[in-house]
């Protein structure tokens, strides 16, 4: 166990150098750079600037240095607890980060759990009731969540909270509280507008995870392992728990590593409509700005969320099934 952990720790630390690499390259393939985009909006203002001052603004920001010496200027600092500065909004990316990242995991961790909360029981009831009435439901509700787009049921919920309860439920704190010193108000405030985001998020996860559930215990309940222990008069509680569900959630647990970039990332444009002050936004303007420190650090952040994931999901697996860690010891023969 000791040698597979080692072993997962150093291929996650080769594949952020991968990522790194991959994403500060595809960052510099649009034509152009922030400067260009910033001069642009200048002239559109009718200001206009001359070689001199645009070279100078260039050698500012560092941007008439070569690709691979921006990127290892970038990776040195990163290493060293700098993310650089972030062009767009002419403020340390740290500091931009660190005001919304508390923010976005929160409502992501909150989310998760929503979706496992909601999909795991009702995928073992629908499982164990196939073909009941309640089953029926819950399948037409979790084909609803499927199609039904995240930003367009914020919209709705947004529509109907005002209409009929006079609630403005955008952003995360009511207009007076917004900027203020923590306080309980604005603990209580804030506890009053996340059950909206965290149902918006996680309704799509939520609903496919029901039906992978479902399918899951599904197969493992048709097996002749099952069928041997119930003639055999083991309770169906117990059978049920101990065998069945533990296999069938294994493909659930393997998704937390695109589960939890998938929320933070999927649900940029959720937080748009609701006004979220999380990553997803930040790193939306960014790329539309060509903003490249902030952007390529959002990247990173969202690429070490995928690989935390996965190797959280891959010791859970380990844990969980006993014969993944009978083929890790017959590999490592």
């Amino acid at each position: 166990m000791r040698f597979y952990l080692l072993r997962r720790l150093i291929y996650m630390f080769i594949l952020i150098f991968i990522i790194s690499i991959t994403a500060f390259v595809i960052i510099q393939l649009p034509p152009g750079d922030w400067l260009d985009s910033y001069i642009h909006t200048l002239e559109s203002q009718g200001q206009i600037l001359d070689e001199a001052d645009i070279a100078a603004l260039r050698k500012q920001y560092g941007l008439d240095l070569p690709l691979y010496h921006q990127y290892f200027k970038w990776v040195w600092k990163m290493l060293h607890g700098d993310l650089g500065l972030s062009y767009f909004w002419n403020m340390p990316v740290n500091t931009l980060i660190a005001m919304r990242l508390p923010y976005t995991i929160m409502l992501s961790l909150l989310s998760l759990v929503f979706v496992y909360l909601v999909a795991v029981p009702i995928g073992i009831y629908s499982a164990t009731h196939q073909y009941s009435l309640s089953d029926y439901g819950f399948t037409v509700v979790g084909f609803i969540g499927l199609a039904t787009p995240n930003f367009l049921l914020a919209l709705i919920l947004m529509f109907l909270f005002l209409k009929y309860f006079g609630l403005s439920v955008g952003g995360l704190f009511s207009a007076e509280f917004i900027g203020t010193p923590w306080n309980l108000g604005k603990l209580v405030d804030l506890l009053k507008h996340l059950p909206i985001p965290i149902i918006v998020v996680g309704t799509a996860g939520t609903a496919g995870m029901i039906r992978v559930m479902r399918g899951c215990l599904l197969d493992e309940l048709r097996k002749q392992y099952v069928i041997t222990a119930r003639a055999k008069g083991v309770a169906e509680r117990t059978l049920l728990f101990k065998y069945p569900v533990r296999i069938a959630i294994n493909p659930i647990v393997s998704t937390i590593g695109w589960t939890l970039p998938a929320i933070v990332s999927g649900a940029t444009i959720t937080s748009i409509v609701l006004s979220l002050p999380t990553t997803g936004p930040l790193l939306y303007t960014a790329l539309l700005s060509q903003d490249m420190y902030l952007t390529g650090s959002s990247i990173m952040f969202l690429s070490f969320l995928t690989v935390i994931g996965t190797l959280i999901s891959d010791i859970l697996l380990v844990w969980i099934d006993p014969r993944i860690r009978y083929e890790n010891k017959s590999n490592l023969k």
